[in-house]
C-alpha cells in the first residue's frame, strides 16, 4: 500500500502542474474558476449564517409551554400549527404525488416523441411553475371559498397547494425518468417483459432518487408557504375537528406572530422547529433513496 501511495504522488503533482500551466495559458479559465469558487463559498457562508442566526435567536425560547396542546395568548403554542402542517403536507402530497408521477410516466414512456400534446403539457407545466404563490391563493379562494362555499378550510388549502406543486413533481419526475438509460428498457423488453412491468419494475426504481428530490422540493414549498394558505386555509390558531375547518400551519403561525410584534422571540423558536423538520425530511428521503437504489442494483 505504501508503494502504491508513493507511486501516485508524482502523478498527482504532475496533474496539478499541468492544470496551473493551462490556467496560465488561458487567464479566462482561471478567472472563471475563481468566480465559481467564490460563489460556492459565498453560498455556503450564507447558509451557515442563516442557520446560526435562527438557532441563536430561537433555541433559548424553546420552552415546554411552546409545545402545549392548546394555543392561548400566554403560551403561544406551536403544536396546533405543527399538526396542521403535517396534515396539510400529507393531503397535498397524496393528491399531487400520484397525479404528477403518473403524468410524467405517460409523457416519457407512453406518449409518442414529438407529440404536440406533450409539448403543450410541458410548456403549461413550466408556466405554472413560475406563477407567484399569491396568485394560487387568490385562485383557491375564489374557487373553494367563494364558488364552492367552503370558506377557509384545511382541504381548500391542501387542494391549492396540490395544484401549486403538481408541475414541480411532474417535471422532476419526467427528468428522472429520462435519465434512466434506454438499455434498461431494451433489456427488459428483450426478456419478454411488457411495458407496464418494465416501467414499474425497472424504470421507476432507477428513477426513485430523482423523484424523491422533486418531492423534497415540493415538501419544502408546502412547509414554507404562507400567501396561498392565508387566503384558503385561514389563520385560526387551533387543531381543527375536520379538514373542512380552518387552521394555520407553522409558516403562517410564524408570520402572524412576527406581524403582531408581541411574540417575536416565539416566532424565532418556531423557525427553529421548522428548520429541524425540513432537515429531518431531507435526511429521511435521502436514506430511502439510497435503500431503494441499492435494492434496484
Amino acid at each position: 500500500m505504501e508503494k502504491k501511495e508513493l507511486s501516485e504522488q508524482p502523478i498527482n503533482r504532475q496533474t496539478v502542474v499541468q492544470r496551473l500551466r493551462s490556467y496560465r495559458r488561458s487567464p479566462l479559465s482561471l478567472l472563471l474558476l475563481i468566480l465559481v469558487s467564490l460563489s460556492a463559498l459565498l453560498t455556503l457562508l450564507t447558509l451557515l449564517f442563516l442557520i446560526a442566526y435562527i438557532l441563536v435567536k430561537g433555541v433559548p425560547y424553546l420552552t415546554p409551554s411552546l409545545f402545549a396542546w392548546e394555543y392561548n395568548s400566554e403560551n403561544v403554542s406551536l403544536m396546533p400549527a405543527l399538526i396542521n402542517t403535517v396534515v396539510m403536507t400529507g393531503l397535498a402530497l397524496v393528491i399531487a404525488g400520484p397525479l404528477g408521477i403518473f403524468a410524467a410516466i405517460y409523457l416519457v414512456e407512453y406518449a409518442k416523441r414529438g407529440n404536440r400534446l406533450v409539448k403543450i403539457v410541458r410548456v403549461t407545466a413550466e408556466t405554472l411553475s413560475g406563477i407567484p404563490s399569491i396568485v394560487y391563493g387568490l385562485f383557491g379562494f375564489l374557487l373553494f371559498a367563494v364558488t364552492l362555499g367552503w370558506s377557509y378550510t384545511i382541504l381548500g388549502g391542501a387542494l391549492t397547494l396540490a395544484i401549486m406543486i403538481l408541475p414541480l413533481i411532474m417535471r422532476t419526475t419526467e427528468e428522472a425518468l429520462k435519465s434512466v438509460p434506454d438499455s434498461y428498457r431494451e433489456g427488459s423488453f428483450g426478456l419478454g417483459a411488457g411495458r407496464l412491468r418494465t416501467v414499474f419494475r425497472i424504470v421507476l426504481p432507477s428513477a426513485v432518487p430523482g423523484i424523491l428530490a422533486g418531492i423534497i422540493l415540493a415538501v419544502g414549498r408546502i412547509v414554507g408557504e404562507t400567501a396561498a394558505l392565508m387566503y384558503t386555509a385561514g389563520t385560526v390558531a387551533g387543531i381543527p375537528d375536520s379538514v373542512m375547518n380552518s387552521g394555520r400551519t407553522l409558516a403562517v403561525h410564524m408570520y402572524v406572530l412576527t406581524n403582531e410584534g408581541l411574540y417575536v422571540n416565539q416566532s424565532y423558536a418556531t423557525a427553529v422547529v421548522l428548520l429541524v423538520i425540513v432537515v429531518c425530511i431531507n435526511a429521511l428521503s435521502g436514506f430511502i433513496a439510497r435503500k431503494v437504489a441499492s435494492k434496484s442494483q
